[in-house]
Parts: C-alpha cells; sequence; structure tokens
C-alpha cells in the first residue's frame, strides 16, 4: 500500500467529492464490499490503492484507541462444523475484562486442511498461511474473503525449519513477511560444518522477495548455527523470536522499518523451564515459562525496559497443569491447552475452558485488536 496522494474524483451532483471520499473511509468493511456493485465509480474508487490505504490507516488508529476497553480476541483454526469435513475455519471470540467469552465471527479458510496448509502468523487481520511441504505462502484476509498466492521465496533448498514472521510496515504503509531458514546437521556429515540460518523479507506492494544478512553486532557478523526457532511475534514495530543456538538461547528481534537483526539476551533464571513463549503482557515484552516442578509453576518474565536486559523482572503464579502454552493476554491471562482449549488468570486463579477438544484444533492465536481491512481487495482471489 502507498502513501495516498490525491483523493479520486467522485461522480456526485449533490455532495463534494472528497466529502463522499472522507464518508465511505469511515464506512465498515461489509458495508464497502456491498457498495461496491452500486455503481462503476464507487467500484473502481473502493478497489484503489489510495482508498484501502486511507482506510487502513483509519481503522488502526480507531483500532489503537480501542485498547483501554480491555477486549481482547482469542482465534483459533479447526475442522469446521458448519462446512464441509474436510473444510477449516478460523474461529473469532472476544474476552472482555470479566472474562466472558463471545463467540464474533467464523469464517471458512481458503484451503481444506486436507491440502496441507496451516496458518503460520497474523498482523493487523491479515494472515500468512504455509505448506508442510513445500515453499508455497499465501496471505488472506478473512474480513473480505480474499487471498494472495505469493511469489515464489529466493531461498528454495532444503531447510530443516522454517518461520515466518508477518508485520505491518508503518513507514510507507505497507506489509513485510520475514523468513528464517534453519538447519542441522545431517545423519551423513554429523561432523561437517554448521550451515548458517538465512533469512529473506517479502514485500506485499511490489509481490517480491530478497535476501537480508543476518547480523546482531559488529563483532558477530552472522548468528550462525539455529537448530530452530519460536513462532514470531510483532512488537514495538519489530518481530521477536526465540533462537537456539549452540551458545544458548536468546531473543532474535528484525525491526521492519530498517530490516536491522538485534539480539535481546534472556534472564539467565528462566531457562530451566520445560516451555516457554514469548508475549506482550500489560504493553511490554515478556518470556513465559512453565517449570518442571510437580507443582506447576508459570514465570512470567517481563522486560520494564525495552532492550534492556537488566530490567528482566519475574513474577511466580502456580496454575493447573497445561499441555500447551500458547501465549499472554495484554490484561495478563494465558491461553494453552489441557484436554481442551483454556484461558488462564494466574492472578485470580480462574481457569476458563473453551468447549473445543484439543484434537480439532490446528493453530491458536491471540490478538490486542482484530481490525478489519481492504487489504488485498485490489489483487487478491476470491474465496468461494
Amino acid at each position: 500500500m502507498s502513501q495516498p496522494t490525491k483523493k479520486l474524483i467522485l461522480s456526485t451532483e449533490c455532495v463534494p467529492d472528497d466529502i463522499v471520499f472522507d464518508i465511505l473511509t469511515r464506512l465498515p468493511v461489509k458495508s464497502l464490499i456491498r457498495f461496491r456493485c452500486v455503481s462503476k465509480s464507487l467500484n473502481s474508487t473502493i478497489t484503489s490503492r489510495i482508498f484501502i490505504t486511507t482506510h487502513f490507516k483509519l481503522n488502526e488508529a480507531k483500532s489503537l484507541s480501542n485498547k483501554d476497553s480491555h477486549n481482547d480476541y482469542l482465534l483459533y483454526t479447526s475442522k469446521s462444523e458448519y462446512f464441509s469435513f474436510n473444510e477449516e475455519e478460523l474461529v473469532a471470540f472476544v474476552c472482555n475484562r470479566d472474562h466472558i467469552l463471545t463467540e464474533i465471527s467464523r469464517f471458512k479458510t481458503p484451503f481444506c486442511f486436507l491440502d496441507g496448509y496451516f496458518v503460520n502468523c497474523f498482523c493487523n487481520g491479515i494472515f500468512c498461511l504455509s505448506r508442510y511441504d513445500d515453499d508455497t505462502i499465501i496471505c488472506w484476509n478473512p474480513s473480505i474473503r480474499k487471498f494472495k498466492m505469493l511469489a515464489p521465496a529466493l531461498l528454495t533448498e532444503f531447510f530443516s525449519w522454517v518461520t515466518l514472521g508477518l508485520a505491518y510496515n508503518s513507514q510507507n504503509n505497507d506489509f513485510k513477511i520475514l523468513r528464517l531458514m534453519c538447519s542441522q546437521k545431517s545423519d551423513e556429515e554429523p561432523d561437517g560444518p554448521d550451515r548458517p540460518a538465512e533469512a529473506e523479507v517479502y514485500t506485499l506492494s511490489t509481490d517480491s522477495w530478497r535476501k537480508v544478512v543476518i547480523s546482531v553486532d559488529s563483532s558477530e557478523p552472522n548468528i550462525g548455527y539455529v537448530y530452530h526457532t519460536s513462532p514470531f511475534i510483532f512488537f514495538n514495530g519489530a518481530l521477536h523470536c526465540i533462537a537456539f543456538t549452540n551458545n544458548g538461547r536468546f531473543i532474535l528481534s528484525f525491526e521492519v522499518n530498517d530490516e536491522r537483526f538485534h539480539k535481546i539476551m534472556l534472564p539467565q533464571d528462566s531457562l530451566d523451564g520445560y516451555q516457554g513463549c514469548l508475549g506482550v503482557f500489560k504493553g511490554l515484552l515478556a518470556f513465559i515459562v512453565l517449570s518442571r516442578d510437580i507443582d506447576p509453576i508459570c514465570d512470567i518474565w517481563v522486560m520494564k525496559e525495552y532492550g534492556l536486559v537488566e530490567s528482566w523482572t519475574r513474577k511466580s503464579v502456580p496454575i493447573d497443569w497445561i499441555h500447551s502454552l500458547f501465549g499472554v493476554t495484554d490484561n495478563g491471562e494465558l491461553f494453552g491447552i489441557a484436554t481442551e482449549l483454556n484461558l488462564i488468570d494466574p492472578e485470580k486463579n480462574l481457569n476458563q475452558n473453551i468447549l473445543v477438544s484439543k484434537r480439532y484444533i490446528r493453530w491458536v492465536g491471540y490478538a490486542s485488536n482484530f481490525m478489519e481491512s481492504l487489504v488485498l481487495l485490489d489483487g487478491g482471489k476470491c474465496i468461494l
């Protein structure tokens, strides 16, 4: 999406063109999709890059201003209950400050689970899907039921782990995808040289990839061999994941605007847990760790000052046993899976069961906002 430079001319007799344009940018996505059928001029305006960008920026500002509402959004994909058995759906819940979960929407995903696609990451209402067995990647906007098959990646040789991160580039109003590839030594050459991690970046507006160098500082020009990484989270204008190397674990961050990598050390006392994940806890970068003790303990490490290792602080709370930890909401609730999907408030000792069996869940995510947009309307394919 490019920066809007001028308003499009609309055919109206009673209302000035700029007023019509301004009114349209403030309407919800569902209404705008219907209004495309009114006239060719409206359809041309609503599908233009200028309009899509203006509408997106207004929705983004509104979404940020609504953060004080204390509503969170829990998302998951599963086998469809309403479509055919082989199809998959995205289910969205809104959770208010009283821990009341209300289903607000269901969307049919672009492909069925038998095709091998799964949700990899999402940002500002846009989802990134990939396949297990090849390098195919798509972007999907469920609010307009359209998806885009991305241009082929540059790095196509085999890697043991491939991690994707989707982020919004605020400097030029665009979306970017970071593709980080890692490998392990082969069984045929266990004593062979380490294979350095590699990375490339995709830009939505140009539909193209380019390689980027993974350099975290001048003394360490390349992070070298990475066993695997955790999923990315987007925070403070950067993508973050936990990287595993021969020298231990650390947070690898990638600034989206200037495309630079940085290394953030994890707290030393946090390395004994059996499972950990990154999250945003009450507006701060956090590392959540489940202990190996008989009585489960959750350590919530919060970085009080972003980038300053000395500012890590810990809060330990007892929790019920959970099998998999997915993340933490802005208000401090954890979500994970025991036998079913659970939303846990460790401070209030609340454990809310969402009646979805873990065997049907393929992906779980959380968002502090679930904004709709017209992104991909000017070039995406429609989901039938």
